[in-house]
């Protein structure tokens, strides 16, 4: 395929870096800003990668970004399905196919999750794959990029296997029932192979989980299908002490996206609390990649 000047794959992340506004991507503005659209470190921060591999990607220096690099700059520049798929063909890639599981954040979505601020968010896919977080996320939780990013899975951590827990939480966190709660995710998974039989990193997780961890296993074995709901934690900060929050999931219903979301109890002492996590000085993340 032959790619004029306009059109190549350095020019379209541009253009698409231009067109969107920092505010769009829950950035704050500074005054006197003379960038409209998202500068290159901001976006190699959202979409997790080097201000270098940005550049070089404009420059046409990198013609082939992977996968999930790809899957990250979509989501960061707020791509829509069409746009996106467009970016992978760029990239010399097959678009993900509609009946597999979807890494993809819709505008709508994106924008909704910039309007919560510093609310502790947090986006999963259908398989409970780790998506996206905000700052406020990791600074009550810590921050989840410690984890390498193909364990950055919920299900993963509930069910550690030989390789080890993918610690999306770094402190200690308890629950009001955490049986219910590892019953729902394993429910919740498999509710997902119905709807995506032929998904490969979906197949792959319920296979290594069945094998390795023989509560999953047990709770898979009871065929029980249902979906992840609302639930109570409490997070044992390092630095302001036991935090306790309603944990509810939420869903785009089309792509079964599950956005997270921790709140406090409004007037309380947990509400205080969940504020200043975010000025500990903890190390936080910058958003999910």
């Amino acid at each position: 395929m032959v790619m004029t000047p306009a059109t190549g794959l350095g020019p379209m992340i541009r253009m698409w870096r231009d067109r969107l506004p920092p505010s769009a991507a829950g950035l704050p503005v500074a005054h006197g800003r003379r960038a409209a659209g998202l500068r290159r470190e901001e976006l190699a921060d959202l979409a997790g990668v080097s201000v270098d591999y940005i550049v070089r990607l404009e420059q046409g220096r990198a013609t082939t970004p992977s996968a999930s690099v790809v899957a990250s700059l979509a989501r960061a520049l707020h791509l829509s399905i069409a746009e996106r798929d467009h970016l992978y063909r760029l990239a010399k890639l097959v678009p993900p196919d509609k009946g597999t599981v979807s890494d993809h954040l819709p505008p709508g979505v994106q924008r909704v999750l910039a309007r919560l601020g510093e609310v502790p968010a947090a986006v999963f896919a259908a398989d409970w794959h780790l998506l996206w977080w905000n700052r406020g996320w990791a600074a009550l939780l810590g921050d989840p990029s410690t984890a390498p990013p193909r364990l950055r899975n919920f299900a993963r951590e509930r069910f550690p296997v030989d390789d080890g827990p993918a610690r999306l939480a770094l402190w200690p966190v308890t629950e009001t029932d955490p049986d219910a709660t590892d019953a729902a995710v394993v429910a919740d998974l498999r509710r997902a192979t119905g709807r995506y039989p032929q998904d490969n990193r979906l197949a792959t997780l319920i296979r290594e989980l069945n094998a390795g961890n023989n509560r999953f296993a047990k709770l898979w074995a009871s065929g029980q299908v249902a979906a992840h709901r609302e639930d109570h934690k409490t997070i044992e900060h390092p630095a302001v002490g036991p935090v306790t929050v309603d944990c509810d999931v939420l869903s785009d219903g089309d792509s079964d996206l599950k956005i997270v979301i921790m709140t406090a109890a409004p007037g309380r002492e947990d509400e205080t609390k969940l504020q200043l996590t975010t000025v500990t000085g903890h190390p936080v993340a910058t958003l999910g990649s």
